[in-house]
Order: structure tokens, then C-alpha cells, then sequence
């Protein structure tokens, strides 16, 4: 069992396939995902990573979480959250997870909160009939209707559906298809919908329900500081011959 990401969804578009046909996708953005601390079987009873992403003022930030952030040696984040991994699954403490963590055609599972639209009616809410358009009916065309019985069972049962606040909900979306991963911005196209709005926070994993595909990497893509030196140094290389 794999780590998930942190993802920022951006937007949704569409893409061609080499068929002409166009697939409606999902843009969601890897920005700087570190691992910033490990859960253990010996000191938590359970093995999970957690993960953090996005740059957090230093103000907003408290002194004991500032504390943590110094001892992994990771920029406070804005968003933390923990993944369950299998033992033989875990990423080092620092390690920048990237887009390339997942491949082209796998699965995966999706979670967002989903957009929030305040105080709504049964219609809205429930996807209800609403009453009659004419024959005595008047005003109230679009409301849910009887809620209860007079005699029997005289009260309105608990959990019945009626107007009320909508949305701003965890929804987990299962079984989207990775269309495409573009290392270099951090971007994971996502074949559909998912919950949440532009801008919001989306947990990635590896699909539950569908087998992994042989090449996807374990325990998982990802980079450390390490790997990024050589790679600044030669950048800076080019910049001074030119």
C-alpha cells in the first residue's frame, strides 16, 4: 500500500486522443508535497506517512508545529495530512513526492470537499417532485409536502429528508482513470469529475478497487534534497556560461 498526494485542483478542461475522440479531465497540481513526518508501528501502533504541501506563513503557524517542521527540516506547510503505507512503502522524511508517483492509465480514488451552496430546498437538495403545478396548488409549488402523519405515526421521523444545509462534504470519488502527468509543472490530469471546488485541497491514492499496474514505482516517485543539488548546480552552471 502506497502513499497518497496532497493535490491542488485547478480547473477542468479536455484533451484529444490521437482518434479525435476528446476526454473531459480534471487538472489537479503537485506543489512541493514533502513527506514531513512517519508514523510507526513501534511508537503509534500503525505505519502511515504524513504529508504536507503548500508554503504556510511562519506567523501562522504555532511554536510547537514550527518546532516539528525544524526537526524534519521542511518549510512549514499549509495542509497536513496522513496516508497509511505498508512497511516496505515508506518515503524519507524531506522526500518531495512528484506528479510521477502515479502512471498513465492506473486508478486511482479521489477526495475533496465538495462546494458549499448554503440553505436548500427539497428540490434541490433531495432531487424531489415538488407538488402540483395547478388543481388548488398555490405558492408553495416547489415545497417537499407532508412530513408526517396525524394519527399514525403522529411525529416526523429522524433522518427524513428535508431543506437544509448543502454541500461542504468529504466525498470520495473511486476509479479515475490518470490521463496524463506532466513532471515539470506537478500537474495530474484525472479522466472526469471531482468533488471540490477551483483551488481547493484533493487527497490522491491508488484506487482500492482496481489491481496497481505493474510499472507504477515502489514505494513511490519522489525526489530529495540530494537529487535536487546537482540539478541547481548544473542550472546555475548554464546561467554563468551564458
Amino acid at each position: 500500500m502506497r502513499s497518497g498526494v496532497i493535490a491542488q485542483k485547478v480547473g477542468m478542461t479536455r484533451i484529444f486522443t490521437d482518434a479525435g475522440e476528446h476526454v473531459p479531465v480534471t487538472v489537479l497540481k503537485v506543489d512541493n508535497c514533502q513527506v514531513v513526518a512517519h508514523r510507526t508501528m513501534e511508537k503509534n501502533g500503525y505505519t502511515a506517512l504524513q504529508v504536507g504541501v503548500g508554503k504556510a506563513k511562519v506567523k501562522n503557524v504555532s511554536k510547537a508545529e514550527r518546532g516539528r517542521f525544524a526537526v524534519a527540516q521542511v518549510e512549514p506547510k499549509r495542509k497536513l495530512a496522513e496516508f497509511r503505507v505498508s512497511e516496505d512503502a515508506v518515503i524519507p522524511v524531506g522526500a518531495e513526492i512528484t506528479a510521477d508517483h502515479f502512471v498513465v492509465g492506473q486508478f486511482v480514488d479521489v477526495t475533496g470537499i465538495t462546494t458549499g451552496k448554503g440553505f436548500a430546498g427539497g428540490m434541490k437538495r433531495w432531487n424531489f417532485g415538488g407538488l402540483r403545478a395547478s388543481h388548488g396548488v398555490s405558492v408553495s409549488h416547489r415545497s417537499i409536502g407532508s412530513t408526517g402523519g396525524r394519527q399514525d405515526p403522529g411525529k416526523t421521523f429522524k433522518n427524513k429528508k428535508m431543506p437544509g444545509h448543502l454541500g461542504v462534504e468529504r466525498v470520495t470519488t473511486q476509479n479515475l482513470r490518470v490521463v496524463s502527468t506532466d513532471v515539470e509543472r506537478g500537474l495530474i490530469l484525472v479522466e472526469g469529475a471531482v468533488p471540490g471546488v477551483a483551488g481547493g485541497w484533493i487527497f490522491v491514492r491508488d484506487a482500492v478497487k482496481r489491481k496497481l499496474p505493474a510499472e507504477v514505482p515502489m514505494p513511490g516517485k519522489f525526489r530529495t534534497a540530494n537529487d535536487a543539488a546537482p540539478a541547481a548546480q548544473a542550472e546555475q552552471a548554464q546561467e554563468e556560461n551564458a
